[in-house]
């Protein structure tokens, strides 16, 4: 079976070597036993790590992490075409007509070709997919239509909150977004102080939410803003303990007082700002 899969093209042999893992008779046990869902959180790490490989600039392990993502899609495809839905060839055709359709200024040389009318026709093409979606769904067509209820969550409040404005449901800049964050703040300590559980998330959920709209406002990503401030985070930390460590202290013996001692010195040595 190596020596089989070896002369085959690369595309070739990762999907046969998905469905000999997933035969049914001397297939891998671990894989038999997966399905959609189970399989769902791994395709979302693997994005994550792909995502955490750019960010990093380290193309070696970029290769290596695109590797695992694709070895996702490939195993979505084999599982469906076990029940006959589709399999991986019609996936790369479905994405194929879609990008062709979503670029007629490539595609249809009768197209007038700059940024501002391709921009256009791509929105325009999403609009038509999300109708067709919602006619063969039976419902009304919703300027929210698309924004994925799995995506993590401050990925979607902002993207929600894009699609929102299309429509003109906006503030006209960042002032009166930080209005709505102190007004949001205020509603949150009224439902502290009355130990409200169910109003606390309620409304801790809403200051996040215009937390969100602010950076958008700002032009700012909210997940890479978070994911610099949890960087930074980890950075401080860590030379917290390392220098504690040095002194012959562990962290867990100390009070809070002593904690913010030894955290101002750690932010004393970041190069970063606070």
């Amino acid at each position: 079976m190596s020596k089989d899969l070896e002369s085959l093209p690369p595309m070739d042999k990762l999907l046969a070597i998905m469905a000999r893992l997933r035969d049914p008779d001397d297939g891998c046990p671990w894989d038999l036993a997966q399905d959609f869902a189970s399989i769902a959180p791994y395709t979302i790490e693997e994005a994550y790590e792909v995502a955490d490989a750019i960010e990093k600039n380290d193309l070696n392990h970029l290769r290596d992490e695109l590797g695992d993502l694709l070895l996702q899609v490939v195993f979505h495809a084999q599982m469906a075409s076990e029940q006959d839905a589709f399999d991986f060839n019609a996936v790369a055709d479905a994405i194929s007509d879609k990008m062709i359709k979503r670029h007629p200024h490539i595609f249809d040389t009768s197209q007038y070709r700059n940024a501002k009318t391709q921009t256009i026709a791509w929105e325009e093409q999403k609009a038509i997919e999300r109708a067709e979606l919602a006619a063969k769904e039976s419902r009304a067509v919703s300027a929210l239509d698309g924004v994925a209820s799995a995506l993590p969550a401050l990925t979607r409040a902002l993207k929600l909150q894009k699609r929102a404005a299309r429509i003109g449901f906006d503030w006209p800049d960042a002032a009166p977004v930080m209005d709505k964050i102190r007004e949001e703040t205020a509603e949150l300590q009224v439902e502290m102080d009355a130990g409200n559980g169910p109003g606390m998330v309620d409304e801790l959920g809403d200051l996040l939410f215009s937390v969100v709209n602010l950076a958008r406002h700002l032009d700012i990503d909210p997940e890479a803003a978070l994911r610099a401030g949890n960087a930074k985070f980890e950075r401080r930390f860590r030379h917290l303990e390392a220098d504690l460590a040095d002194q012959g202290l562990d962290p867990k013996d100390l009070d809070i007082t002593a904690l913010e001692a030894a955290w101002k010195n750690s932010k004393t040595h970041d190069n970063s700002t606070d």
